[in-house]
């Protein structure tokens, strides 16, 4: 460069989406929907391990019931059945929402809601994608 100063303008063309929990992000014309960021949804994931360290605590006779275990928790008991439920999805859905494979539409309220417990009858009453990033 001379001594005179000199500008430089860079132009990245961008798209900001909000995909799930509310977070930003942002993704390059060159990215396709099975290259996106692999970041696992820490809410789904700490929805899935709290279900988890509940039906753990009741398995090995903790707390007898939900409600036991709600009230040592603090928390409603409605809320902590519908969260156990999480533990009944198929090995793949968990697997995927610990990956961060999960679809978009997949989010906590989603899940919350009812769907079958056989695991066969689970992806299609569920979004859910098996294919890897």
């Amino acid at each position: 460069m001379t001594g005179a100063a000199q500008m430089l303008t860079i132009r990245v063309p961008l798209a900001v989406r909000k995909p799930r929990g509310g977070r930003k992000l942002m993704i390059a014309p060159s990215s396709t929907e099975s290259r996106r960021s692999s970041a696992a949804d820490t809410t789904l994931v700490k929805a899935l391990a709290r279900a988890f360290r509940w039906r753990r605590m009741m398995e090995t006779g903790r707390y007898a019931t939900i409600n036991e275990l709600a009230a040592a928790e603090k928390i409603n008991s409605s809320y902590v059945s519908r969260v156990m439920r999480l533990t009944l999805l198929a090995p793949g859905i968990v697997e995927a929402i610990l990956d961060g494979r999960q679809p978009d539409g997949m989010t906590l309220p989603v899940l919350m809601e009812p769907f079958p417990v056989e695991w066969e009858g689970q992806p299609p009453a569920i979004p859910f994608s098996t294919q890897r990033p």
